[in-house]
């Protein structure tokens, strides 16, 4: 939770790494990125940054030179380290709502949730309706969450962000919707104890939202399946696969596989070396793979419109 919490400001965030390249959220809010279009913006000439997609309030689209970002958009991108931090240096604002937030609910989670911000040196307050639950070395606020003049105390008014982490699902509908309308420019995750209230999370105003089965699900599968999917979040895959027969010495430009597959290429493997951002009228080679990413259904559709780009068995490589 805190990890999709940060990434404000124009500071990218990594959230996992794959064949090579780091996959990292950023927030438009606060920069110039805002109101413009990804063609407008020429990231990906800029920085060498491959732009995957973005995501706005629990929705994910992947991204074309029209996307247009907002100030609730998250970049989600992939580059090497030395791309994001050139997209860093010249994003990062110092809007200081990037560095507080408010955790509701003290228990556990929240406070699992606590360490990991003060570990990144992110001001935050928790705010707890039982005095038991305090522990030394971290700000509580003691009272309803429900009641504005505890957020305030709290500090809502000045957080980028707020984490809604108690253990009742209504509650945490209840209390998103009740933030979204206090502060309708800050980043809102809410948790969800069952995967049928994510959705109505989100309806809520969330713009991230966790559940146990699917944070857990997704651990397991990134463990396992690590050098063949990232799961980025649910239903979100990046995923690599050998170049297609059909595709081997045509360009990505002819290709046009986002427009026949609605998934996006990130990057071309070939010979031990990853390109990401790859020249869309360089040839493919034979030999290369590519790195891709779609949701589920997407990366169905490539299979069914690419049936020769075999992929590799699901466990072929051992872990280390």
């Amino acid at each position: 939770m805190a990890a999709r919490t940060l990434g404000l400001g124009g500071q990218s965030h990594v959230i996992g790494s794959f064949a090579g390249l780091q996959i990292a959220e950023a927030g438009a809010i606060g920069t110039d990125l805002v109101n413009r279009t990804l063609a407008e913006t020429s990231l990906r000439q800029r920085f060498g940054v491959g732009i995957v997609g973005v995501w706005d309030r629990g929705e994910f689209t992947i991204a074309t030179a029209e996307t247009c970002l907002r100030e609730s958009s998250m970049l989600l991108l992939a580059g090497s380290t030395d791309q994001l931090g050139a997209f860093d240096a010249a994003y990062v604002t110092d809007s200081p709502t990037a560095k507080k937030a408010v955790i509701i609910g003290g228990g556990r989670v929240g406070r699992a949730v606590g360490h990991a911000f003060a570990a990144q040196g992110i001001e935050f307050a928790i705010v707890e309706q039982l005095p038991e639950r305090q522990r030394d070395g971290v700000r509580y606020v003691i009272g309803d969450a429900a009641d504005r003049l505890v957020l305030e105390e709290a500090g809502i008014n000045d957080a980028g962000a707020v984490l809604i982490t108690t253990h009742d699902d209504n509650v945490n509908v209840y209390l998103t919707r009740y933030c979204r309308g206090l502060r309708p420019d800050a980043r809102i995750v809410s948790r969800s104890r069952l995967d049928r209230n994510v959705s109505t999370l989100y309806r809520a105003g969330a713009d991230a939202v966790l559940s146990y089965a699917g944070t857990g699900s997704g651990e397991i599968w990134n463990h396992f399946r690590g050098d063949e999917t990232l799961l980025v979040a649910h239903g979100l895959n990046v995923f690599r696969t050998p170049i297609p027969l059909e595709l081997a010495g045509a360009t990505l430009a002819e290709a046009h596989v986002h427009r026949r597959t609605q998934c996006n290429v990130v990057a071309v493997e070939f010979a031990g070396s990853i390109q990401g951002n790859p020249d869309a009228h360089a040839p493919l080679p034979a030999e290369g793979e590519l790195v891709l990413v779609g949701t589920d259904l997407a990366e169905a559709r490539f299979s069914e419109v690419f049936p020769h780009a075999r992929r590799r068995p699901l466990f072929g490589r051992v872990r280390r």
